[in-house]
């Protein structure tokens, strides 16, 4: 294939290609023949992506929970059932033909489709969905905690999903919620379905083969993997005996292009069909050019400040008027609509728009001398230092440096400490951060994927974003799980509009602003699509 001036041997029929993937790309987009030619262009069949990757932990659906990951697992897996594209809320049958109420309470029958084969051509089989369900859930990695909201755990999972005959599974939950939500969870990608007989073919001590997935993909998805190699590219070909239409590209290669400018300019010219992640500054120099596109999707992303109550090194974490202080001295304005340029909107409780419920009212604003006055009551007006962990990506960078400005007004002194992605999600993990801004991607279209984990800190030892924090809150905790067990629609979101209302009002979250998804591509590319979850990320329908 051609870039720009530069010919690479191979292409997308020859295995030698993919196996120097990492060292070709990088050679022919970023070295003197990439970026710097102004005839670059990627071949036809191919579509290439430029974004960071660097938060990648693992691309097995039990264990990988980082944005990227998910969108990957979009593209490489399917569920039994799965949000539609254009409407997160409308539910669409997938590894399922159709699924009906069981004969017991809290069961559901999944009829699934009697043609649909794995990218390995193994037929689908009701042993695979028990196989990939119970895999989850026994593996107990960071994303097993959505199919926990149904009650299932190691010791009760093998009674939960069972075969009635070669076409059908039931599935039961010991949770008292209601079907809507149990299939709202079974759209999550932890909820993958996989080829069984692949996996075990690759299983090493034990391990359900989890080390090889890591790296592989065992799905039917539209897409297989091909190679990846971390923190470099992750190359997918077209599995063409997907259920559902075949791809229209043959490969898609997502790059790591760290740097937001970089990608900017490989789109520019051309080595790149679509750049993800730029920056207010690298949108703005892509306006108006003639042969590229810049499109908005909807976004239920969320950006918020958080402080880890739990960390023993600075108890000031602690402090509930350190809290309140930090309401009053975010810009909001200033960063949504200044700072970066209107691709936020101002928005303070931890449900997005566009969820049923979400609550709207935006009461903080900046004011520094308020914030002085609940500082100085709290004896917190001077020798206030707090190390800020933010990714080392736009526009994290930008937001800490307007944070740090504003802060240091009230007396407080941010330490911006930027890392990889992956460093930051291993400190959040860890409690070992003193505050972090982060965003927050709902794991499933229902309120509780977003409430459960700002407002539950339950006793059984769950892992949720409260937890994290450090937030010890049982009242709180007991009226968000006595919301998801509500099955009274209008009801739940009255439930939902008052613990967001007590998390906005005080709590160690601080949620100030709602993205929107902005991706640039070139002009001849078409049939992306992007979802409301930012995960929901579908490249089976793009051509060029």
């Amino acid at each position: 294939m051609t870039v720009g001036r530069c010919r690479l041997t191979g292409g997308h029929d020859e295995p030698r290609w993919g196996a120097t993937i990492g060292a070709v790309i990088l050679l022919a987009t970023l070295g003197g023949c990439g970026a710097g030619s102004p005839s670059a262009a990627s071949p036809a069949n191919v579509l290439v992506v430029a974004q960071s990757l660097d938060d990648i932990v693992s691309l097995d659906p039990a264990e990988g929970f980082e944005l990227s990951s998910l969108q990957a697992f979009n593209n490489l897996y399917q569920r039994l059932v799965e949000p539609n594209a254009d409407d997160s809320q409308v539910l669409m049958p997938t590894l399922a033909s159709r699924w009906a109420p069981g004969p017991v309470p809290r069961s559901l029958i999944f009829e699934l489709k009697p043609d649909a084969v794995f990218a390995s051509g193994h037929p689908l089989r009701p042993e695979d969905v028990i196989f990939s369900l119970r895999r989850a859930v026994t593996m107990n990695r960071p994303p097993v905690f959505i199919l926990n909201e149904l009650g299932w755990r190691p010791d009760n999972i093998d009674a939960a999903v069972t075969k009635i005959d070669a076409h059908r599974v039931q599935v039961t939950w010991p949770n008292p919620v209601g079907a809507a939500f149990a299939l709202s969870i079974l759209t999550a990608p932890v909820a993958s379905i996989l080829d069984a007989v692949e996996v075990q073919a690759h299983e090493s001590a034990g391990d359900s083969g989890n080390g090889w997935l890591k790296t592989h993909s065992a799905g039917s998805g539209p897409f297989k993997i091909r190679r990846y190699i971390a923190h470099e590219a992750l190359v997918l070909d077209a599995n063409a005996s997907s259920p559902g239409d075949a791809p229209l590209v043959g490969t898609v290669i997502i790059k790591n292009v760290a740097d937001a400018a970089t990608r900017r300019l490989l789109v520019e010219v051309g080595d790149a069909d679509i750049a993800r992640d730029l920056g207010p500054d690298q949108l703005a120099a892509l306006k108006g050019k003639p042969d590229l596109k810049t499109v908005n999707y909807p976004s239920a992303t969320i950006h918020y400040l958080m402080f880890n109550t739990a960390n023993r090194e600075n108890p000031v974490l602690k402090n509930p008027q350190l809290w309140e202080a930090a309401r009053w001295l975010i810009d909001y304005d200033g960063i949504a609509h200044g700072l970066l340029k209107g691709e936020f909107t101002v928005h303070q409780a931890f449900l997005a728009d566009g969820f049923p419920g979400a609550l709207e009212s935006t009461p903080y604003h900046l004011d520094i001398a308020k914030a002085r006055a609940i500082l100085a009551g709290a004896g917190l007006d001077t020798g206030v230092r707090i190390a800020l962990s933010v990714f080392n990506q736009p526009p994290y960078g930008e937001i800490a440096q307007s944070l740090q400005s504003t802060f240091a007004q009230a007396g407080i002194e941010l330490e911006i400490r930027p890392a990889l992605a992956g460093e930051v999600y291993s400190q959040v993990r860890d409690r070992s951060e003193e505050a972090v801004w982060l965003y927050w991607v709902p794991d499933y279209f229902d309120a509780h994927s977003t409430a459960g984990a700002f407002a539950r800190n339950p006793e059984d030892g769950t892992k949720t974003l409260a937890w994290r924090a450090g937030w010890q809150i049982p009242a709180l905790s007991r009226e968000t799980t006595a919301a998801v067990e509500e099955l009274d629609p209008t009801a739940r979101e009255r439930d939902y509009l008052a613990i967001q209302t007590a998390v906005q009002v005080s709590s160690p979250f601080v949620i100030a602003l709602q993205a929107r998804a902005t991706v640039v591509m070139r002009a001849a590319v078409h049939g992306y699509r992007q979802g409301l979850d930012a995960e929901m990320v579908y490249y089976d329908r793009v051509a060029k």
